[in-house]
């Protein structure tokens, strides 16, 4: 019975997308050729006459022209689309059929991405390319430094230990676990308890208001977690384009460290859920999914410029 009950929790499960991985992330996200492609050219080439130059220039300066204004174009329509999408505006109900076909979770135009926020992109796309190694001694380092943030004042259990399911992993060896998540959802753990102790500790001890008697396991929603925000902010494509996407990539170039934050948000959110639908352990995957659409509606919210204008983020304690 609980090996069927640990399986409905499995983080592969979340979404209905069982056994989905981040390793479609990696470094060869199809950019390792020119955008262009190479030109080769012929030495042997005759040389042009003077009318065949003068005709080349004009051409170069038609597409020249013709890229300036797509380019225009592309902007003005990802303005509109952001007041028709996030606003709610004037335009929003002249043109409803705009609003009740895309809604959260439909794609916008790619956004025209600053350095700072391609830099930051790209390097997040990095760390989720990283799959958790039970091997690496950096990662079970990683783990090793969760265990002490956890639990300060208690011995670190070795690596394989009926102890680590107090921390809410689903066996004795938390690194058959991370399937789902990678190394980032370990990453997001620790950030969590190093930069929100107080908040980190009241969820990993079920501190807060009247528990269930069947609680959720802390490490593993943990997990479930990183990975619903990687579908919600569409960072499996090249650009993220739904508009929780768009709406990150904006938090993204105030905070480079705005993924890690929302997931601390996100786990204060969840367990808020949790408390008020007095959920149990088998209704896991519906607080998640209610967590997400209430996290989709506070980016969506136009005074939101940086993760702190969340209004869950009033819920984190350091």
């Amino acid at each position: 019975m609980t090996s069927t009950l640990r399986r409905r929790l499995h983080h592969g499960d979340v979404g209905g997308k069982k056994n989905e991985h981040f390793d479609s992330l990696g470094s060869d996200d199809g950019l390792n050729e020119p955008l262009l492609g190479y030109q080769k050219y012929d030495d042997s080439d005759q040389v042009s006459t003077l009318e065949e130059v003068l005709d080349e220039g004009r051409r170069r300066e038609r597409l020249h022209w013709t890229l300036l204004f797509s380019h225009l174009i592309s902007q003005w329509a990802q303005w509109l689309a952001n007041i028709v999408f996030v606003s709610g505006s004037l335009l929003g109900r002249i043109f409803p059929f705009a609003s009740t076909q895309s809604g959260s979770t439909g794609n916008l135009l790619p956004p025209l991405l600053s350095p700072l926020q391609e830099a930051r992109l790209k390097h997040l796309k990095q760390r989720l390319a990283i799959p958790f190694d039970g091997s690496s001694s950096d990662h079970q380092d990683a783990l090793r430094q969760l265990w002490r943030l956890s639990y300060p004042d208690r011995q670190l259990p070795s690596l394989k230990s009926e102890l680590w399911k107090e921390m809410g992993w689903q066996g004795s060896d938390p690194s058959t676990d991370f399937r789902g998540g990678g190394f980032i959802s370990l990453e997001n753990l620790i950030f969590f308890a190093k930069t929100y102790p107080e908040s980190f500790r009241n969820l990993l001890h079920k501190r807060n208001g009247n528990r269930s008697e069947w609680e959720y396991p802390f490490a593993v929603a943990g997990i479930n977690i990183s990975f619903m925000l990687v579908q919600m902010f569409d960072l499996q494509s090249g650009t993220p384009s739904t508009l929780a996407g768009v709406r990150f990539l904006e938090l993204l170039s105030e905070d480079d460290m705005a993924f890690d934050n929302i997931f601390c948000i996100a786990f204060e959110m969840l367990d808020a859920q949790w408390l008020a639908k007095r959920a149990s352990y088998m209704e896991f995957n519906e607080v998640l999914k209610a967590t997400r659409v209430q996290l989709e509606r506070e980016l969506a919210l136009e005074d939101t410029s940086s993760v702190k204008d969340l209004p869950a983020y009033n819920l984190l304690r350091r």
